[in-house]
């Protein structure tokens, strides 16, 4: 994700990150480091074109330096997408150990799944993002593996 803007909030204590779809993350000092203070405040914040523009440079008035990128601003705001993103990334990490720890080759866990070892390779992709939770869970399966679902409250973590 792109970050379009970024405004410097002195009077809340945060950066504010404006994406392209217009949406903006607040990312409070707390979380910064180098932490700002007012004492040492932030004299810039620019988009890091270096970091493809998914990060935020800022530099304190003592010229400490520090960034921030917006997958930790994604985050720390609960951003819904963002976090089913990070839990098909964890299913499929825990996919990729599993089939390693298996012994079973990637053509018999193909065939298994009823589907194409390309296909069982884009699944085992941690970048490939287009995978359902489904395709994952019917993996794990394949991989002798018991998938269960736990909701509890936020507060009870």
């Amino acid at each position: 994700m792109k970050i379009r803007d970024v405004v410097v909030n002195n009077r809340k204590g945060q950066l504010e990150l404006v994406v392209r779809a217009g949406k903006i993350y607040p990312f409070p000092y707390s979380k910064l480091s180098p932490r700002p203070s007012s004492k040492d405040r932030i004299r810039e914040a620019v988009i890091d074109k270096e970091l493809g523009g998914e990060a935020v440079t800022y530099v304190l008035e003592s010229g400490a330096e520090g960034s921030v990128h917006i997958d930790s601003a994604l985050e720390y705001n609960q951003d819904p997408s963002y976090l089913a993103e990070l839990l098909n990334h964890k299913l499929t990490v825990e996919a990729r150990r599993r089939l390693t720890d298996s012994g079973l080759s990637r053509r018999e866990v193909a065939r298994r799944l009823n589907t194409s070892v390309p296909q069982l390779y884009r699944l085992l992709d941690p970048s490939y993002s287009r995978k359902s939770l489904n395709q994952l869970i019917a993996l794990l399966h394949v991989l002798d593996c018991e998938v269960d679902v736990v909701i509890r409250p936020k507060d009870a973590a």
